[in-house]
């Protein structure tokens, strides 16, 4: 298995990943209004998210709307927002097994149960990676579409926004951190039976009951050996045979 820092980076990677998911998924700013053509309005910025529409005017106010028709959303909007929360699902699911599987960690069984925790992290991790990289591609690949179009007006035209190179960081951590869990279970086994992590007043109760046995062992040998006699012996030479 990989060491024990090896295993924390990884962890580390994976929490950084599901709190940019996270984060990702929240942030209204999914594309932002782009600053092209000549036309004065009266907005200074548009935002569009997963969830809602914000809009900042040049008196200083900003206002949102939900959206809430899930229906009226296009293909690549319905699917980002159920991919998104299916990935921070199951990072947070990762997370969990992750901290199982840790060598560092004092729960979680055997070596052999610990192998099969981290490897099932770094499936949910892997899992959680790619969830979070689709939706970002999807999305920035029709906004790109969108502003390269030139029936599009220029008032309507749309750039990325911070949400989702959040989001592509983030899919970045998810996947290296499930890679390194996953790897992590890849080494053979040397020996048949799995040792399992005690603290230390039961190992040291544990190492004085198997003293303890051996000692009662020696004891029992010696009192067999000295309890045989030569006289007992039919075979052997005695002189009342001669006499």
């Amino acid at each position: 298995m990989a060491s024990t820092g090896t295993q924390i980076f990884a962890f580390v990677l994976a929490l950084l990943g599901i709190l940019g998911a996270t984060v990702a998924t929240l942030l209204p700013n999914w594309k932002v209004s782009a600053d092209v053509g000549s036309n004065i309005i009266t907005a200074i910025s548009q935002m569009q998210g997963l969830w809602m529409d914000c809009t900042w005017y040049s008196t200083g106010m900003f206002s949102c709307t939900l959206k809430y028709s899930v229906l009226a959303l296009p293909a690549y909007l319905q699917t980002a927002r159920t991919t998104m929360v299916l990935s921070c699902v199951l990072a947070a699911l990762g997370l969990c097994l992750a901290s199982v599987g840790l060598k560092c960690t004092r729960w979680g069984g055997g070596q052999r149960a610990k192998r099969h925790a981290a490897m099932a992290a770094g499936t949910c991790f892997l899992a959680s990676g790619f969830l979070c990289l689709v939706p970002a591609s999807w999305y920035t690949k029709e906004v790109i579409v969108s502003f390269l179009d030139a029936n599009v007006p220029e008032s309507n035209k749309f750039e990325p926004g911070g949400a989702v190179y959040v989001a592509f960081v983030s899919s970045g951590f998810l996947l290296v951190g499930g890679s390194i869990f996953c790897l992590s279970c890849s080494g053979k086994r040397h020996g048949h039976q799995d040792l399992i992590l005690l603290p230390p007043d039961k190992l040291l109760l544990q190492q004085q009951q198997q003293l303890l046995q051996q000692q009662q062992q020696q004891d029992q040998l010696q009192h067999q050996y000295c309890s045989l006699s030569p006289l007992d012996n039919k075979t052997g030479y005695s002189l009342q045979d001669y006499v």
